[in-house]
């Protein structure tokens, strides 16, 4: 493994680090792990402007044919299953961008380096801990966020362009997030997490599977409690129409003719005056149902009150991260325990 030399990271006469040669080091170490990334945002970004500039047309007319003539006609089924297909491939690929970073950092930013000395070594030569660790997440960070970003424009414009085409609502799990600046936060929340629990275990792939979890979990805290991150619409349909069913639903429920608003009653799984519920429905005095609802027009409050929450978690999770730093490194002989570390 390369480590981090003398002279790129021996200050000059005045004192002042040359940052230019840590961020020479930095990128050597981890050249491997930039490459990848730069292939796999390649080949994610170049998928979806095929998809958006090649069969994303094609399938809108095919799907607008169909539904013109009543599903009963013929139209260009290749086209439309195509841009299906592979709009659900970027749908997963932009998704799961954050778990593959955390992956990464786990593995390898923080734990490997302490594993084998090469932090130890670089803390003996005029590179302090904190800013060790604050190259190990700033450059990184700004690889992984232009990337993540460029990832999510692309769907973005991919998915605007097939809407025609019966692709999934914006309020799918997959859609909502890889449509949006939420995943470049989880991104950056795995990245955090890897250096916290590296520093913490000092072992690759504990660290990798702890991280993993950490970033997994988060995420689908995020995906099942998006609905009620910003104040929902109450919508009010006839008992004829059932349930509104569109946007992200946080209750649902009856109303009864004095306008209160009830749970739906158990009596059954339909609804109108020929099914079993008519005879519940009349002796209550119902006259509707009411849904509680996230309408499209919420959907970049919900994502930047998500993103925003995200963001202070991975702020408290980088906090910490320099905290457990500190406290392994003061009061221990500091650059004299690292050198010790460095030399065994």
């Amino acid at each position: 493994m390369t480590t981090l030399s003398a002279t790129d990271t021996r200050a000059p006469a005045g004192g002042t680090p040359v940052r230019l040669g840590t961020l020479r080091a930095m990128l050597r170490l981890h050249r491997s792990a930039l490459y990848v990334w730069a292939v796999a945002v390649a080949a994610v970004a170049a998928l979806m402007l095929w998809a958006y500039g090649s069969l994303a047309d094609p399938a809108v007319t095919a799907y607008q044919r169909l539904k013109a003539c009543d599903y009963s006609c013929a139209y260009d089924n290749g086209a439309y299953v195509a841009f299906k297909d592979y709009s659900l491939y970027a749908h997963y690929a932009v998704t799961f961008v954050p778990l593959l970073v955390a992956l990464w950092a786990g593995a390898t930013l923080t734990a490997r380096e302490l594993e084998t000395g090469t932090a130890q070594l670089a803390w003996t030569q005029s590179l302090s801990p904190a800013r060790w660790l604050a190259a190990k997440l700033a450059v990184p960070a700004a690889v992984i966020t232009a990337g993540t970003a460029l990832l999510v424009v692309l769907h973005h414009l991919m998915w605007d362009a097939g809407r025609g085409a019966n692709s999934l609502a914006w309020s799918d799990i997959l859609v909502f997030q890889a449509n949006g600046p939420t995943t470049v936060a989880l991104a950056l929340f795995g990245l955090a997490a890897g250096a916290l629990t590296g520093l913490l275990l000092r072992r690759p792939l504990p660290a990798l599977a702890v991280t993993f979890l950490l970033t997994g979990a988060l995420a689908f805290v995020l995906n099942w409690y998006r609905a009620w991150f910003w104040p929902a619409v109450t919508t009010i349909t006839p008992l004829k129409e059932g349930p509104w069913y569109g946007g992200l639903a946080t209750d649902r429920g009856v109303v009864d003719a004095t306008g209160n608003q009830l749970p739906l009653p158990r009596c059954g799984s339909a609804w109108g005056p020929s099914t079993a519920c008519a005879d519940t429905f009349d002796r209550l005095h119902l006259t509707g149902f009411y849904s509680d609802i996230q309408p499209a027009s919420h959907y970049w409050p919900l994502q930047l009150t998500a993103t925003g929450a995200v963001l202070a978690l991975t702020a408290l999770t980088a906090l910490a991260a320099f905290r457990v730093l500190k406290r392994h490194t003061t009061g221990t002989g500091g650059a004299g325990t690292a050198a010790k570390e460095a030399a065994v």
